[in-house]
């Protein structure tokens, strides 16, 4: 959205829980499949699922909570 993966100190403020349940997330989203990571460089996070396609960028509530507009396209 950012144009940068976040990174866990981000994922942990946005959702309110302390660091070690926001590590296990991103753990149990790798051994998933869901994500690939690249450990020791942060910011690593890709999403391997087409989310985009899912859930688009108006649905995604972090934007009505930082207050961001999305301009409707034409």
């Amino acid at each position: 959205m950012f144009g940068r993966p976040a990174a866990e100190a981000d994922i942990q403020r946005h959702f309110r829980v302390s660091p070690p349940s926001v590590h296990q997330m991103i753990v149990t989203l790798e051994r998933n499949g869901f994500i690939r990571r690249q450990t020791g460089i942060p910011r690593s996070v890709e999403i391997l699922l087409p989310v985009a396609i899912l859930l688009p960028p108006e649905n995604l509530p972090i934007l009505e909570w930082l207050g961001i507009k999305m301009s409707k396209s034409l």
